[in-house]
C-alpha cells in the first residue's frame, strides 16, 4: 500500500500522546451499512483484511494507520427533478390546477422516501496514519476537503484531536519560483517534467502547463521573465521519490521510484506481514521526505499548551 497524494497536518507532542487510545477510540465509530433512508454513512473500516473482528488500527513502530469508510447512495438531482416533474405535470392534467411550491416541496421528500431505499451505494476508502514521534497527519487525498472530512472523523472518535493546517514560514509559491528560475536547489532535490505556472498579477489570471518537459527550456524561462511564479512544481528527492508539489503544500502524483521498489522485494507473506513491510517502508521514506519540507519551506511542530 503506497499514498498517491499527501494532505498534511501537524500535531503537538501532548496530542500525539493522546493518540495511544485511537485503536479503542475507533471501535465505536465503525463503519455501518446506510439504512433506508440515509444518503450516507461514514467510519472506520479495517486497513488490513475486510473482516468485522479485524482492527481498525495497523501500528509499525511510531505510526498509526487507519482508513476511513463511507457508503453513499447514488440518487442524482437529475433523475429526482424529472420524477417530480412528471408527478407535477400529471396533477396538473388530471386535476387543472398548478401545484404550489410547499406541495412541490412535499412531493419531492415523498420522491425521496420512495427512491433512497432502492439508490446504488458507492463504497468509498480513504488511508491516511499519524507519525507520533514527529507530530504528522497523513492523509491519502489531494482533496482538502475529502481530508477535512476524515479529519472530522478522527475528532468525533477522539472526542478531540487539535491538528493543524501546515503554516509555512517561507512562502511556497516564492522558494519554488526561486528554484525554478535559478536553479539553485537544496541538495537532493531535483527538477522533475512538469510545473504550473500563474500570473498573480493579472485578472484573466493567464496559466501556462507544462508536462513531459525539460524545465530549465527557454520557454519555461520566458513565462516567468514575464511575471508569472510557480503554483505547481514536479520534484524527485534522492532519486527515490517523485512527486508534484502545489503551492498549497499538497503533494500529488507521488510515486516510489524503482530503487525503493527493489527494497521491497516480491514477498509471499499473509497480507498482515506484507502490510507492515508496505507501511514501514512507506513511513520511512515519508519521515526523511517530511524532514525536509518542514526545513525547506519552515514548518514548525505545534508546541504544548
Amino acid at each position: 500500500m503506497f499514498f498517491r497524494n499527501l494532505t498534511l497536518f501537524r500535531f503537538s507532542p501532548a496530542v500525539a500522546t493522546d493518540l495511544d487510545r485511537l485503536d479503542d477510540a475507533l471501535a465505536e465509530h465503525r463503519l455501518r451499512p446506510c439504512g433506508p433512508l440515509e444518503m450516507f454513512t461514514r467510519g472506520f473500516v479495517p486497513p488490513v483484511g475486510r473482516g468485522e473482528g479485524e482492527p481498525l488500527t495497523h501500528s509499525v513502530k511510531q505510526c498509526t494507520l487507519v482508513t476511513v469508510g463511507g457508503e453513499d447512495k447514488l440518487l442524482p438531482a437529475a433523475v429526482i427533478n424529472d420524477e417530480l416533474h412528471r408527478k407535477v405535470q400529471k396533477i396538473a392534467e388530471e386535476e387543472g390546477r398548478k401545484v404550489g411550491g410547499r406541495e412541490r416541496k412535499r412531493i419531492k421528500e415523498d420522491l425521496l422516501t420512495e427512491l433512497l431505499p432502492r439508490a446504488f451505494v458507492r463504497n468509498s476508502r480513504m488511508a491516511a496514519y499519524v507519525d507520533k514521534k514527529n507530530g504528522w497527519l497523513v492523509l491519502d487525498t489531494s482533496s482538502r476537503k475529502s481530508a477535512e472530512n476524515a479529519l472530522t472523523q478522527v475528532r468525533e472518535a477522539l472526542g478531540s484531536f487539535p491538528a493543524v493546517p501546515l503554516a509555512p514560514e517561507e512562502g511556497p509559491r516564492v522558494l519554488m519560483t526561486d528554484w525554478l528560475s535559478t536553479g539553485n536547489l537544496p541538495a537532493g532535490l531535483a527538477l522533475g517534467d512538469e510545473c504550473e505556472l500563474r500570473d498573480p498579477a493579472t485578472a484573466t489570471g493567464a496559466i501556462a502547463r507544462c508536462r513531459r518537459q525539460e524545465l530549465d527550456a527557454e520557454e519555461v524561462k520566458e513565462h516567468l521573465r514575464n511575471g508569472k511564479q510557480v503554483f505547481m512544481l514536479g520534484l524527485t528527492f534522492d532519486d527515490r521519490i517523485s512527486f508534484v508539489l502545489g503551492e498549497d503544500l499538497v503533494i500529488r502524483k507521488l510515486k516510489f521510484l524503482d530503487v525503493v521498489m527493489d527494497e521491497l522485494g516480491d514477498s509471499q507473506q499473509d497480507a498482515h506481514a506484507e502490510m507492515d513491510a508496505s507501511f514501514a517502508l512507506l513511513t520511512l521514506e515519508l519521515e526523511r521526505l517530511l524532514g525536509k519540507l518542514e526545513e525547506w519551506f519552515g514548518l514548525p511542530r505545534p508546541a504544548d499548551s
